[in-house]
């Protein structure tokens, strides 16, 4: 079927780029102390493109705290040693912290207004639905992206007390 202009009507858009682009894989940490967690994410978000650690309690996230920069930083909400909120603070410590995604089964407003209201990205719901999955963790590295183009164009700017010495002048 054509439209006025000549154009196919009824035609299924292309759906949105879900991967990070090619020229940087995109670290993911995953937290959670449950296995299936860990087989059904990085199967959901099947690509080369996403650099997957897995970690399986908070002790062992924060550690990986210290390799090189994590974008996307997904955990279940109650973990066996902390909770969502100790990942999210800890990482707010960070350079360059990673956008937080909160998973549970128990995910409802109260949950999604304070992930959000405290600094995190989204809260996903279990079971997983694939599509959403893909979406908010893409859109969650898109941002932390974003982020760290405008920081790094941002001009740097002296604070008081802090300028550069040159040297006395004689």
């Amino acid at each position: 079927m054509l439209s006025r202009q000549g154009k196919e009507a009824n035609v299924i858009p292309r759906a949105r780029q879900t991967t990070p682009s090619p020229e940087q894989p995109a670290p993911v940490l995953l937290v959670s102390p449950d296995q299936n967690d860990h087989l059904v994410l990085p199967e959901i978000l099947n690509d080369p493109h996403w650099e997957w650690r897995q970690s399986r309690s908070c002790r062992q996230a924060l550690e990986r705290f210290s390799d090189k920069s994590i974008t996307v930083l997904i955990c279940e909400r109650d973990q066996r040693d902390g909770c969502w909120r100790d990942l999210l603070n800890a990482s707010a410590e960070l350079l360059d912290p990673p956008n937080v995604i909160v998973c549970s089964r128990l995910a409802d407003d109260h949950l999604w207004a304070e992930v959000l209201n405290l600094g995190g990205y989204d809260v996903l719901m279990k079971p997983l639905d694939r599509e959403e999955v893909a979406r908010v963790v893409f859109s969650a590295w898109r941002s932390w992206t974003a982020k760290q183009v405008a920081r790094k164009s941002r001009p740097k700017v002296l604070r008081a007390g802090s300028a550069p010495s040159f040297g006395s002048v004689a």
